[in-house]
Formats: structure tokens, sequence, C-alpha cells
């Protein structure tokens, strides 16, 4: 199999609307974002603000390499990056825009002094897994102010961190703690208390050095700080909505809500429909793999899929050789039992149909030679 996307999957990946976008159409989301700058820039009079909208095809360079990544990162296993070409990707997160607008500044005159936050909104792509609050396209922004001229710290971390939050939820109780990001120092994640738990609403830290170098700023002139949030994450804490499937419905009951950041009003449930596969499938996939591979065959379809993970698995080694010779089995597979569950967000499947989605994706992640079709 190649690593690199085909013409059809880039296709379908660059057509996913960008809900951050005033020229896609208006959204909450860009409610929401309008509202974070200006929480942040009411505290800093003299900061200026630069929006930057890139295209999402980047240099894997830019991606990972000048941001700090190391070239034994995970990350960057196929499995969970879209790749195009041997230098060139899908953006994984919107920082990968970040070396390219730091290089920018390192002609900046050293009698011209900066205080600029630069505000980097888009959607990054992964592989990721199919559930509740996960999609292959999330909605990501970076927030990056930079200074000439002035040395940043933990204070300045604090602030920054307390109006997102009283940007995104107001009221709501939060808190930092440690976390280790390639392009920070003292990095840390900010979580939230919502509905009786913690939940992560963004990371930061202070630019790390070695970002500043690599784009050719002096660290001793230049400092910072760096958070990143999920958009989709944030807008579904703020208005409370509990599938992020919600944030794109085409049904005008769903997309009427999606026009403030008003409380939601939920719309009729769809009753589940679970089906457990039991499929052959690689000893290595796991959920982020098993769900870019039902949302490629499945496309818009895909839509209907409320969550399909694994729940157990038995190597062929330790199959009875009966259950390996029934299902054709090889060394390097695995049986896996999976969950699927079926909710399409705005109507009931009938039986029939509601089978026919199930052997699509059990066609889709299925390696075996024998088919169980229901």
């Amino acid at each position: 199999m190649s690593p690199y996307l085909t013409p059809t999957e880039l296709s379908r990946a660059l057509s996913v609307r960008d809900l951050t976008d005033p020229a896609q159409g208006y959204h909450a989301a860009q409610a929401l974002l309008d509202s974070v700058i200006r929480n942040l820039t009411a505290a800093w009079p003299s900061t200026t603000v630069r929006i930057v909208r890139t295209p999402p095809i980047v240099a894997i360079t830019d991606n990972y390499d000048l941001l700090g990544y190391d070239p034994e990162d995970v990350t960057r296993d196929a499995r969970y990056t879209r790749y195009l070409s041997p230098t060139t990707m899908l953006r994984s997160h919107t920082s990968a825009d970040i070396p390219a607008m730091l290089r920018g500044y390192s002609q900046v005159a050293e009698d011209n002094s900066r205080d600029e936050l630069i505000v980097l909104p888009g959607l990054a792509y992964r592989r990721d897994v199919v559930d509740r609050i996960h999609v292959g396209e999330p909605q990501q922004v970076d927030l990056w102010r930079l200074w000439s001229g002035r040395a940043c710290g933990a204070e300045d971390l604090r602030i920054v961190v307390a109006r997102l939050v009283e940007s995104v939820l107001p009221g709501a109780r939060w808190r930092m703690v440690p976390a280790r990001h390639p392009y920070t120092r003292d990095g840390r994640q900010v979580d939230v208390w919502h509905a009786g738990e913690w939940l992560e609403l963004a990371e930061c830290g202070l630019i790390a050095e070695r970002v500043l170098r690599g784009a050719g700023l002096d660290p001793a002139r230049w400092s910072g700080l760096a958070l990143g949030m999920g958009v989709d994450r944030a807008l579904m804490l703020r208005k409370g909505i509990p599938d992020i499937r919600y944030l794109r419905a085409g049904d005008e009951r769903i997309a009427e809500q999606m026009r403030d950041l008003s409380p939601w009003r939920p719309v009729s449930a769809m009753p589940p429909i679970r089906r457990d596969l039991s499929v052959v499938v690689p000893d290595e996939i796991d959920d982020e793999t098993l769900g870019d591979m039902v949302r490629a065959a499945l496309d818009e379809r895909a839509d209907d899929i409320e969550s399909i993970h694994v729940l157990a698995r038995t190597r062929h080694g330790d199959l009875p050789e009966p259950v390996r010779i029934r299902l054709g089995t090889t060394s390097g597979q695995s049986n896996a039992l999976v969950r699927l569950v079926i909710r399409p967000l705005t109507r009931t499947l009938t039986n029939t149909e509601a089978n026919a989605l199930r052997n699509e994706v059990y066609r889709a992640i299925h390696i075996g030679p024998v088919s169980e079709l229901a």
C-alpha cells in the first residue's frame, strides 16, 4: 500500500468545510474565535493581531522538523499522518504554519520592536478514531504571541490561559498541568472543570529557543508564548453539544443552532444500532487506523457511524487451530472483535439499511479470505 494519499483521497480531504473561515459561510466557530481574540487583546492594548490563513499542504520539515519533533516520533508514521509525497503532507496541526510565519520576522530591524499575536486557524488532518469527539479533520487554532526586546514568562502564560478560558467557558474552574511539546518549554495542558470532570481545552508553553533559532530569530532578542486549541472541542463545551458530527450537519434544525453561541437544544435522538464484527486485521492495527479506513470507504456515509472500536483481539499464534483454519489467518494477523455503533443524526435506519452499512464497514477492514456478511 502506498504511504501517500491518492488524488481522490486528497480531493475529499480538501473539500471539508473550514468552519472558522467566513469565506465558507458563517458558523458559531467564528463567533467563538472572535471572542477569544477580543479577550486576549483586551489585556494587551499595544499588541497587534495578525490572522493568517494558509493552504493545508505543508512541507514535512515545517510540520515536524522545525518544530522539534524527533525523527523517530510515532506520530510521523503513515498510519497517523497524511503524506502527499516524500517532502509534503496535509498538516497534522495548525502549528505547522508557524515556522514559515516566524521566518518572516527575521528581517525586522533591531530598532523596530514587535509585539504581535499570530492567529492561525484552520483544519488539521489526521488518521483518528471514530467516536463522538473525534474527526479526521479537526478544527484548530494556534495563538502565538511574539515579542522582540522583552522576555516572557510564567505569569504571561497564566494571563493568556485565564483569558482563553473566560472566552470559552465563562466562570469555569481551570488548571494547568505539566505537558511536553517539542516546540515549547515549560509546557502545560489546560483543563477545565465541566459537567463533573476535568476536560482538556488547550496546550501551551513558552516558545522553545530552538524553534526561534530555526526561524532565524535570536532568542536573546525574541521570546513568546505558544498556545493551541481544538476549536471543535471548545465549541462543543461552550454550547453543550454532545456529538461532534452536529457541527457540520446539514439538517436545518441543527444547522440553525450553529449560527450563534447559545446553548444546544437537543433534536430528536435516534436509537443506536450496534453490530459486533469478528474480522481479520493486521496485528498492528489500532482504532485510529480503523477509523481512517472506515471514513475512506464510506465517504459521506461515515457520518452515520457514531463509533467504532476494537474490543478484543487474538493474534494468529494464540488462536486455536480450528479457528485459524476457519478464518484463514496467517502470521502477522489477528482476529479482532470490533464494536460498530450506527446512529444517524436525523433519521432511523431500517434493519436492512443497517446491515448493508455493517457489511461495507466489514469489507473495509476485514483482510481474511473468508467473509461473514449479514
